[in-house]
């Protein structure tokens, strides 16, 4: 019985657990608007959100504004004439 009750209470602890966020990077990147007001309420409260969901939104920036990194820099065939 002392079981019982003891694994009762463990699963009522984690029921009661914070859930994962769901703003993942790439929700981020499909979803402008939220990420905007991510990023106000980041920079408002940081405490607030966290630091997880934080580093979520700037790394969503990073990739929207520099894209994914993987276009290799091409030179123009010709030099430039100055």
């Amino acid at each position: 019985m002392k079981r019982r009750s003891i694994l009762l209470l463990a699963l009522m602890l984690t029921a009661c657990s914070e859930p994962a966020p769901t703003d993942t990077v790439e929700s981020l990147i499909a979803n402008p608007e939220r990420l905007q007001a991510l990023r106000e309420q980041c920079q408002t409260d940081y405490a607030k959100l966290g630091a997880e969901l934080c580093n979520a939104v700037a790394e969503a920036t990073r990739r929207r504004f520099m894209g994914d990194g993987k276009v290799p820099y091409t030179p123009p065939e010709e030099e430039p004439v100055f």
